[in-house]
């Protein structure tokens, strides 16, 4: 039993990053790969346009949506979601060859994505990533000037919105300005007393 236990709690962990729009998901999966920490980062398809500075197949696999619609036709999608009028969805190969190399696996989600890997995949492990307060998210929003006035708006209502669906996460991680390898230190104890519960999380994809 002992043995048995201890080969569990080895086994690679399927580990969601979420919140709302403007807690620096982004920003905090980008400072986890600076620091070249062994998990496979998913790389999520969307439909939506490239930014400046972003780069196809490092932050997101920018697809057409005929070219989206046929990944969810051929069933190459873990999950996918409608989000702020471009549709995103997670690559099943991708997770599937990420665990059975034995790495663990961060995928960065919108709530929405959350919430279904969840029903997917209980014995996944979901941290809610959030600022101090609602009035600090909605200023960041602003402050990130990517957005339309009325994109803006529909992003702060949702964030409003997603805000209050925290009940279904395993953990809460307040990112505050200014500290972000504080919050990526959070966020590896969590991980890292994850892979030592008695209970371990066996993830079947």
């Amino acid at each position: 039993m002992l043995n048995e236990l201890i080969a569990n709690q080895r086994r690679p962990l399927l580990i969601v990053i979420s919140g709302p729009s403007g807690v620096g998901k982004d920003t905090v999966l980008q400072r986890m790969m600076e620091r070249q920490l062994p998990f496979h980062f998913v790389v999520t398809a969307t439909t939506r346009a490239i930014r400046p500075n972003e780069v196809d197949g490092k932050d997101y696999i920018f697809v057409t949506r005929d070219q989206f619609a046929e990944m969810i036709e051929q069933g190459e999608l873990l999950e996918h979601a409608f989000v702020y009028n471009d549709y995103k969805g997670i690559p099943r190969q991708q997770v599937q060859q990420a665990l059975a190399s034995g790495r663990d696996v961060v995928m960065r989600l919108d709530v929405q994505g959350a919430e279904t890997i969840r029903k997917l995949f209980p014995e996944a492990l979901l941290i809610f990533l959030t600022t101090q307060s609602e009035v600090e998210l909605v200023e960041r929003l602003r402050l990130r000037r990517t957005e339309e006035p009325e994109n803006l708006k529909l992003r702060i209502a949702t964030a409003r919105q997603e805000l209050k669906r925290v009940d279904i996460f395993d953990y809460l991680v307040v990112n505050p300005d200014q500290r972000l390898d504080n919050t990526v230190d959070t966020i590896m104890a969590i991980i890292n007393a994850e892979h030592y519960r008695t209970h371990p999380r066996v993830v079947q994809l």
